[in-house]
């Protein structure tokens, strides 16, 4: 597509996609497919790739060779880091081979895939895998390298392979530290939260 001028995409880029909003910057060898949804305000980092039927909300930042599936949704002001990789099928086979329950699975949508979503200002660290079907928590921090295999509640630090909690991290992205039972402030912008059987919510000011 010829892209529209409040909207730069490199030119040595692709992008296939008539749904990416203004003020978004598509960079070297990025590939944005047609059906591909992008907000406004975006970064999309070189050698991305963003397949049809991925949805990304506004002010997020994809950086390099990030791949972003079908069935993937990405809420607003994400930080996905370089390398980050989704998945949509639990139990992948080639669609191509020649077995009559694999046609049958692959032959509608939700016969095989499992919906994943990144919710708003959650951060994605370098190389983490986020396995299909997972929802990442708002303004949750998954460390580099990690291994999703589960739900990510809101306000969590998730680390390892498989991915566990270590602790709880603020919007601004620090880690918090325990004033009091079930008290938690951020050292950096003092916010203060509260943990219940939910996780944390933002304590009353």
């Amino acid at each position: 597509m010829s892209a529209p001028i409040d909207i730069f995409v490199h030119s040595h880029a692709l992008c296939e996609s008539e749904q990416v909003g203004p003020g978004t910057r598509i960079w070297a060898f990025a590939h944005v497919m047609n059906g591909a949804v992008v907000g406004r305000d975006c970064n999309i980092g070189d050698h991305a790739f963003l397949e049809g039927g991925a949805r990304l909300g506004d002010r997020v930042t994809i950086k390099n060779q990030v791949m972003v599936w079908d069935g993937v949704e990405i809420g607003d002001d994400v930080f996905v880091g370089p390398g980050a990789c989704f998945t949509n099928d639990l139990f992948p086979r080639s669609q191509r081979m020649p077995l009559p329950a694999v046609a049958d699975r692959y032959r509608q949508r939700q016969g095989w895939m499992a919906l994943t979503r990144v919710e708003n200002g959650a951060s994605l660290g370098a190389r983490c895998v986020i396995l299909a079907g997972a929802t990442i928590g708002a303004y949750a921090i998954v460390a580099a390298g990690a291994v999703v295999t589960d739900d990510v509640p809101p306000h969590a630090l998730f680390a390892g392979v498989p991915a566990k909690r270590l602790g709880w991290v603020c919007r601004c992205g620090l880690r918090l530290t325990r004033v009091q039972t079930a008290v938690w402030r951020c050292p950096q912008c003092g916010e203060t939260f509260h943990e219940g059987p939910a996780g944390l919510v933002i304590a009353d000011t």
